[in-house]
């Protein structure tokens, strides 16, 4: 047997191996047959981001931490193998263009104007005083004006991944306080496109020198003013957006419509690719605007088709990837002895994210009249920063306009508020505690299972977005996992019959629809243990996974399953691989789609014409 520190050892030398594979890997490079940066970028960029992500998730921190770390490794300032410096942008380009169609994809303008009356002048007022603070800090370490704009905006903006990620996990997304947060996101993403658009144009007002000014050839000919400059900027943009809306909006749904009816995936899939890269690229190229815009414009057209969460759907998996490469990329800019060299500013950036404009958030929303627990969460959620800041430090470095120092600085700012904003909420609900103790409680709204009549009283405003997980008081009941397609016809025959059961959706998108039948409804994984209590598995009759995903579904089954040994568990599959699966994590029935369909298509055709062999063939599709 070997013992523990022998396992150590070996490990130890294992890494080490790996250590010294790596480190001499530019001297092993010359004697390849092969010279492949790309490919050899995008290896370590994904591996090691799958390494590290896989420990943040373990740590139960956001992955984008663990993302950044693994550029750090690959950059230029820590020993061993250092990524093409080249190559890498390029690629982050792409999950720059990915990650604004994605945004796009799932803006709402809706959304942003059921809370216009907060989210509007709040994220506004909050991002000049982000903006003013950054500004301060820029004065303070003799930076230009220019330097102390491109770092208090880069500031002042919350990362898209990490506030819907937070809301998601408390189940706040479909609450008063999680429309108010996501509203304030959209005005803050939206002020931020702007100042992409025009950070080239005022360059040369904010500082940079004329040659890393990025000069319009237009206006270069025409030899146009900073004021010239500006209105060309504008008219530009403006015609970007009046060809997207005019021609772009009829277009694009129409491609995306046809393009469907070939009953093609594959050629569904490229022909969301060619939008989002193509619209982006030609924006660049014939109206000068950001990758950046044209990606975000491309996703919002797109959104407006009935195909667009089909769309997300399939470009998910690529944005994800070239997403993760961006974020490598972030993270090989990062010099680590900045965290030494510059204590003080990294400080002083700290503050101004996790306290400055956190505590401008609050007292804007509690001027408008909502409530403290309101005010201190919409605070934690934007106690971060993220992508779009990233985005801004780039286009800032490469204007000239922001010292790498900054761009340090707002780096390790993201890692450290990312790392810290599960502790900034934590901290918020003890404040909150803390500031009611001594008032007199509020009188708390019945908790009602949306399945009872008088669960449709809605609660006053500020109450009813209170996040506490309220356990069913079902018994022998059924529990549904999932509401799409299948689980919906499900559930309606369940309601027909009049037999107890209530739906577990991982998003809070069915809540209306199940809420006005009168069902009972949780938001989460059901997977999670918490989920499954609150589901009360232990005293359910049956458990029905209805959700496509067989690696998702066996996690439900297994769950559910060592809860409850006698639960009566039925799950969907679709090859005969996952029917295995599903069995062996403790289904009792798992129902093949296809195996379904076949039965369905003999049993017509032995109605239509009777026969001995049709029986018998229908006899060998259930056995197999």
């Amino acid at each position: 047997m070997v013992n523990v520190d022998q396992s150590k050892c070996l490990l130890a030398g294992v890494l080490a191996s790996i250590i010294i594979r790596i480190t001499k890997s530019r001297e092993l490079k010359t004697g390849m047959p092969h010279d492949t940066p790309l490919i050899a970028t995008i290896v370590a960029g994904l591996g090691l981001a799958f390494i590290f992500g896989t420990l943040a998730n373990r740590l139960r921190l956001p992955p984008i931490v663990g993302y950044i770390l693994a550029g750090v490794v690959l950059g230029p300032y820590t020993p061993g193998m250092v990524a093409d410096q080249k190559l890498a942008p390029e690629l982050a380009e792409i999950g720059v263009i990915l990650l604004m169609f994605g945004i796009g994809l799932h803006f709402s303008l809706k959304e942003l104007l059921s809370v216009r009356a907060i989210a509007i002048p709040g994220a506004i007022v909050q991002i000049a005083t982000a903006t003013a603070l950054g500004a301060g800090l820029a004065w303070l370490l003799g930076w230009s004006i220019g330097a102390g704009l491109v770092l208090g905006l880069s500031l002042s903006v919350a990362s898209t991944v990490v506030l819907l990620r937070a809301l998601h996990e408390r189940r706040l997304v479909n609450t008063e306080r999680g429309r108010i947060a996501v509203g304030w996101l959209i005005v803050e993403d939206l002020v931020t496109v702007l100042a992409l658009v025009l950070l080239p144009a005022l360059a040369t007002l904010l500082g940079t020198s004329e040659a890393a000014a990025v000069r319009d050839p237009v206006a270069s000919y025409l030899n146009l003013g900073l004021p010239g400059v500006i209105l060309l900027t504008f008219l530009k943009v403006g015609a970007f957006i009046a060809l997207m809306l005019i021609v772009g909006q009829r277009v694009i749904p129409w491609a995306l419509h046809y393009v469907a009816q070939t009953g093609s995936r594959e050629l569904f899939r490229l022909a969301v690719l060619a939008i989002a890269l193509g619209v982006a690229y030609g924006a660049a190229e014939l109206f000068g605007v950001s990758f950046a815009l044209g990606a975000f414009f491309a996703g919002m057209i797109m959104s407006e088709s009935e195909l667009s969460q089909r769309a997300a759907e399939e470009s998910l998996p690529l944005r994800d990837a070239f997403a993760v490469l961006f974020f490598v990329s972030v993270g090989m800019l990062f010099d680590p002895l900045t965290l030494m060299n510059d204590p003080l500013p990294v400080v002083a950036t700290l503050f101004i994210i996790m306290i400055g404009k956190s505590a401008a958030a609050f007292l804007i929303v509690r001027a408008f009249g909502h409530p403290t627990g309101t005010a201190l969460m919409i605070s934690a959620s934007l106690a971060q920063i993220g992508e779009f800041s990233f985005i801004l430090a780039e286009v800032g470095v490469k204007l000239n306009l922001l010292p790498e120092q900054g761009r340090d600085l707002i780096l390790v700012g993201a890692i450290l508020s990312i790392l810290l904003n599960p502790l900034a909420f934590a901290a918020a609900e003890r404040l909150k505690s803390y500031l009611e103790r001594g008032a007199p409680a509020p009188a708390q709204p019945r908790t009602v299972p949306a399945a009872e009549p008088s669960g449709n009283a809605a609660p006053p405003p500020g109450e009813q977005d209170e996040a506490a997980l309220v356990s069913t008081s079902l018994k022998g009941h059924v529990v549904l996992v999932g509401y799409g397609r299948v689980g919906s016809l499900v559930g309606q025959a369940l309601k027909s019959s009049g037999r107890p059961f209530l739906v577990i959706e991982y998003t809070d998108d069915k809540a209306g629809e199940l809420k006005a039948q009168g069902v009972e409804m949780i938001v989460g994984n059901a997977a999670q243990p918490d989920i499954s209590a609150a589901a009360n598995i232990v005293g359910a009759s049956y458990l029905i996974v209805a959700i496509p995903d067989a690696f998702e579904a066996g996690q439900v089954v297994q769950q559910a399953r060592h809860s409850n040994s006698a639960l009566q568990i039925l799950a969907r599959a679709h090859s005969d691989a996952e029917v295995e699966h599903l069995r062996a994590m403790g289904a009792n029935v798992v129902i093949m789609g296809e195996r379904e369909i076949a039965r369905e298509m003999i049993d017509h055709l032995a109605r239509s014409k009777p026969g001995a062999r049709l029986y018998s063939a229908r006899a060998s599709v259930d056995r197999n």
